[in-house]
Protein backbone atom coordinates (compact mmCIF):
# COMPACT_ATOMS: atom_id res chain seq x y z
CA UNK A 1 0.00 0.00 0.00
CA UNK A 2 1.70 2.89 -0.90
CA UNK A 3 1.88 6.35 1.35
CA UNK A 4 1.07 9.74 0.55
CA UNK A 5 -2.10 9.16 -1.32
CA UNK A 6 -4.01 11.96 -2.48
CA UNK A 7 -6.87 10.39 -4.13
CA UNK A 8 -9.50 7.78 -4.74
CA UNK A 9 -11.81 6.37 -6.84
CA UNK A 10 -14.64 4.38 -6.18
CA UNK A 11 -16.77 1.94 -8.46
CA UNK A 12 -20.29 2.31 -9.29
CA UNK A 13 -22.18 -0.69 -9.76
CA UNK A 14 -22.24 -2.58 -6.25
CA UNK A 15 -20.06 -0.73 -4.56
CA UNK A 16 -21.48 2.94 -4.24
CA UNK A 17 -25.29 2.03 -5.47
CA UNK A 18 -27.37 -1.17 -5.37
CA UNK A 19 -28.91 -0.80 -8.94
CA UNK A 20 -29.87 -4.34 -9.15
CA UNK A 21 -33.57 -3.71 -9.48
CA UNK A 22 -33.51 -1.47 -12.23
CA UNK A 23 -31.31 -3.41 -13.94
CA UNK A 24 -33.29 -6.17 -13.71
CA UNK A 25 -36.31 -4.28 -14.50
CA UNK A 26 -34.72 -2.93 -18.35
CA UNK A 27 -33.76 -6.48 -18.86
CA UNK A 28 -37.46 -7.89 -18.02
CA UNK A 29 -38.99 -5.13 -20.43
CA UNK A 30 -36.13 -6.14 -23.30
CA UNK A 31 -36.85 -9.77 -22.92
CA UNK A 32 -40.40 -9.44 -22.83
CA UNK A 33 -39.93 -6.69 -25.87
CA UNK A 34 -38.15 -9.33 -27.93
CA UNK A 35 -39.81 -12.38 -27.21
CA UNK A 36 -37.48 -13.76 -25.50
CA UNK A 37 -37.17 -15.68 -21.83
CA UNK A 38 -36.93 -14.06 -19.00
CA UNK A 39 -34.06 -14.04 -16.21
CA UNK A 40 -34.25 -14.03 -12.58
CA UNK A 41 -32.69 -10.77 -10.51
CA UNK A 42 -30.47 -13.44 -9.89
CA UNK A 43 -28.90 -14.66 -13.20
CA UNK A 44 -28.68 -10.65 -14.15
CA UNK A 45 -27.11 -10.06 -10.82
CA UNK A 46 -24.75 -12.48 -11.91
CA UNK A 47 -24.43 -10.81 -15.30
CA UNK A 48 -23.16 -7.56 -13.98
CA UNK A 49 -19.78 -6.01 -14.54
CA UNK A 50 -18.36 -6.01 -17.91
CA UNK A 51 -20.49 -3.17 -18.90
CA UNK A 52 -23.92 -2.65 -20.82
CA UNK A 53 -23.61 -4.71 -23.76
CA UNK A 54 -22.18 -7.81 -21.96
CA UNK A 55 -25.40 -7.52 -19.72
CA UNK A 56 -27.40 -7.94 -22.88
CA UNK A 57 -25.49 -10.35 -24.29
CA UNK A 58 -25.25 -12.29 -21.40
CA UNK A 59 -29.10 -12.18 -21.13
CA UNK A 60 -29.67 -13.56 -24.29
CA UNK A 61 -27.00 -16.11 -24.35
CA UNK A 62 -28.74 -19.64 -23.89
CA UNK A 63 -25.87 -21.78 -25.40
CA UNK A 64 -25.66 -20.02 -28.71
CA UNK A 65 -24.61 -16.57 -28.69
CA UNK A 66 -26.89 -14.36 -30.45
CA UNK A 67 -26.16 -11.99 -33.79
CA UNK A 68 -25.10 -8.83 -34.05
CA UNK A 69 -28.29 -7.18 -35.46
CA UNK A 70 -30.36 -9.39 -32.69
CA UNK A 71 -27.98 -7.76 -29.77
CA UNK A 72 -27.66 -4.54 -31.65
CA UNK A 73 -31.63 -4.55 -31.34
CA UNK A 74 -31.58 -5.65 -28.01
CA UNK A 75 -28.74 -3.16 -26.95
CA UNK A 76 -31.17 -0.29 -28.15
CA UNK A 77 -34.01 -1.67 -26.57
CA UNK A 78 -32.21 -2.19 -23.32
CA UNK A 79 -31.17 1.42 -23.88
CA UNK A 80 -34.81 3.17 -23.70
CA UNK A 81 -36.17 0.89 -20.58
CA UNK A 82 -33.35 1.52 -18.77
CA UNK A 83 -33.03 4.95 -19.18
CA UNK A 84 -37.02 4.98 -18.14
CA UNK A 85 -36.05 3.47 -14.76
CA UNK A 86 -32.65 4.39 -14.36
CA UNK A 87 -32.47 5.57 -10.05
CA UNK A 88 -35.87 4.50 -9.44
CA UNK A 89 -35.16 1.73 -7.01
CA UNK A 90 -31.73 2.21 -6.55
CA UNK A 91 -30.35 2.47 -3.42
CA UNK A 92 -27.19 3.95 -2.09
CA UNK A 93 -25.33 1.30 0.24
CA UNK A 94 -24.98 1.48 3.89
CA UNK A 95 -21.73 3.59 4.89
CA UNK A 96 -21.59 4.55 1.52
CA UNK A 97 -22.54 8.09 2.25
CA UNK A 98 -20.75 8.87 5.69
CA UNK A 99 -17.78 7.23 3.92
CA UNK A 100 -18.14 9.69 1.03
CA UNK A 101 -18.23 12.62 3.57
CA UNK A 102 -15.28 11.12 5.85
CA UNK A 103 -12.93 11.07 2.42
CA UNK A 104 -13.63 14.74 1.13
CA UNK A 105 -13.42 15.99 4.72
CA UNK A 106 -9.87 14.30 4.72
CA UNK A 107 -8.86 16.85 1.82
CA UNK A 108 -8.74 13.92 -0.87
CA UNK A 109 -9.47 14.28 -4.58
CA UNK A 110 -12.59 11.71 -5.78
CA UNK A 111 -13.95 9.89 -8.44
CA UNK A 112 -16.05 7.37 -9.95
CA UNK A 113 -14.78 4.71 -12.16
CA UNK A 114 -17.44 2.92 -13.94
CA UNK A 115 -18.18 0.55 -16.56
CA UNK A 116 -22.06 1.88 -17.02
CA UNK A 117 -22.50 4.13 -19.95
CA UNK A 118 -22.80 7.77 -19.89
CA UNK A 119 -26.00 7.84 -20.79
CA UNK A 120 -26.86 6.30 -17.06
CA UNK A 121 -23.93 7.44 -14.77
CA UNK A 122 -24.71 10.94 -14.67
CA UNK A 123 -28.20 11.44 -14.24
CA UNK A 124 -27.78 8.39 -11.90
CA UNK A 125 -25.42 9.66 -9.65
CA UNK A 126 -27.64 13.23 -10.08
CA UNK A 127 -30.58 11.12 -9.00
CA UNK A 128 -29.00 9.68 -5.77
CA UNK A 129 -27.49 12.97 -4.47
CA UNK A 130 -23.84 11.96 -5.46
CA UNK A 131 -22.60 13.57 -7.99
CA UNK A 132 -21.48 16.61 -5.77
CA UNK A 133 -18.78 14.41 -4.17
CA UNK A 134 -16.45 13.80 -7.27
CA UNK A 135 -14.31 16.01 -9.06
CA UNK A 136 -14.08 13.13 -12.33
CA UNK A 137 -16.15 10.60 -13.61
CA UNK A 138 -15.12 8.04 -15.91
CA UNK A 139 -17.79 5.71 -17.73
CA UNK A 140 -17.90 3.13 -19.80
CA UNK A 141 -17.40 4.93 -22.83
CA UNK A 142 -15.17 7.87 -21.81
CA UNK A 143 -12.35 6.35 -23.22
CA UNK A 144 -11.62 3.26 -25.64
CA UNK A 145 -11.18 0.87 -23.12
CA UNK A 146 -13.82 -1.18 -19.96
CA UNK A 147 -12.55 -2.29 -16.39
CA UNK A 148 -10.56 -4.68 -15.67
CA UNK A 149 -8.29 -2.54 -18.61
CA UNK A 150 -6.22 -0.03 -16.95
CA UNK A 151 -6.87 3.05 -18.96
CA UNK A 152 -10.47 4.33 -17.33
CA UNK A 153 -8.32 4.44 -13.93
CA UNK A 154 -5.13 6.08 -15.66
CA UNK A 155 -7.82 8.53 -17.53
CA UNK A 156 -9.63 9.08 -13.98
CA UNK A 157 -5.66 9.66 -12.61
CA UNK A 158 -4.53 12.38 -15.01
CA UNK A 159 -7.95 14.21 -14.67
CA UNK A 160 -7.50 14.48 -10.84
CA UNK A 161 -3.56 15.46 -11.56
CA UNK A 162 -2.37 13.01 -9.05
CA UNK A 163 0.19 9.66 -9.93
CA UNK A 164 -1.51 6.14 -9.95
CA UNK A 165 0.46 5.53 -7.24
CA UNK A 166 -0.91 8.09 -5.14
CA UNK A 167 -4.50 6.77 -6.10
CA UNK A 168 -6.60 4.25 -4.33
CA UNK A 169 -9.42 2.38 -5.99
CA UNK A 170 -12.45 0.81 -4.73
CA UNK A 171 -14.37 -2.19 -5.66
CA UNK A 172 -16.22 -4.68 -5.91
CA UNK A 173 -14.48 -7.17 -8.45
CA UNK A 174 -11.94 -8.86 -9.50
CA UNK A 175 -12.71 -6.56 -12.44
CA UNK A 176 -11.38 -3.66 -10.00
CA UNK A 177 -8.52 -5.08 -8.28
CA UNK A 178 -7.02 -5.92 -11.76
CA UNK A 179 -7.70 -3.06 -13.46
CA UNK A 180 -5.73 -0.76 -10.21
CA UNK A 181 -2.88 -3.03 -10.16
CA UNK A 182 -2.76 -2.71 -13.97
CA UNK A 183 -2.90 0.94 -13.13
CA UNK A 184 -0.55 1.00 -10.60
CA UNK A 185 -2.81 2.03 -7.53
CA UNK A 186 -3.59 0.12 -4.35
CA UNK A 187 -6.81 -1.65 -4.11
CA UNK A 188 -9.39 -2.16 -1.36
CA UNK A 189 -12.62 -4.59 -2.35
CA UNK A 190 -15.99 -4.28 -0.57
CA UNK A 191 -17.90 -7.98 -0.21
CA UNK A 192 -20.90 -6.80 -1.01
CA UNK A 193 -22.05 -5.99 -4.61
CA UNK A 194 -21.82 -7.60 -7.94
CA UNK A 195 -19.19 -9.57 -9.11
CA UNK A 196 -19.93 -12.11 -11.51
CA UNK A 197 -20.47 -14.74 -9.46
CA UNK A 198 -16.87 -14.95 -8.20
CA UNK A 199 -16.76 -12.99 -4.38
CA UNK A 200 -13.61 -11.28 -4.28
CA UNK A 201 -10.55 -13.09 -1.70
CA UNK A 202 -9.24 -10.71 0.99
CA UNK A 203 -5.44 -12.05 -0.55
CA UNK A 204 -6.58 -10.36 -3.67
CA UNK A 205 -6.61 -6.59 -2.92
CA UNK A 206 -4.99 -4.52 -0.15
CA UNK A 207 -7.68 -4.71 1.95
CA UNK A 208 -10.96 -6.61 1.94
CA UNK A 209 -13.27 -3.67 4.04
CA UNK A 210 -16.91 -4.35 5.13
CA UNK A 211 -18.22 -0.21 3.45
CA UNK A 212 -16.43 2.65 2.93
CA UNK A 213 -16.53 4.54 6.05
CA UNK A 214 -14.25 1.19 6.82
CA UNK A 215 -12.09 1.60 4.09
CA UNK A 216 -11.49 5.35 6.01
CA UNK A 217 -10.46 4.04 9.41
CA UNK A 218 -8.56 1.47 7.68
CA UNK A 219 -6.45 3.68 6.40
CA UNK A 220 -4.94 6.00 8.68
CA UNK A 221 -1.54 6.67 6.52
CA UNK A 222 -3.56 8.40 3.80
CA UNK A 223 -2.62 11.89 4.13
CA UNK A 224 -2.56 14.07 1.67
CA UNK A 225 1.16 15.61 1.15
Amino acid sequence: MSLGLQSVTFDLDGTLLDTIADLAEACRLMLAELGEPLRTPAEVHSFVGKGMAVLVERCLTRGQTPSAERLAQAIESFKRHYTAVNGSNTRIYPGVQEGLEAWRNGGFRMGVVTNKPALFTEPLLERMGLADFFDVVVSGDTTDYKKPHPEPILHACRWLGVEPSRNLHIGDSLNDVVAARAAGCAAFCVPYGYNEGRPVDSAECDALVSDLLAAYRLAPTFKTS
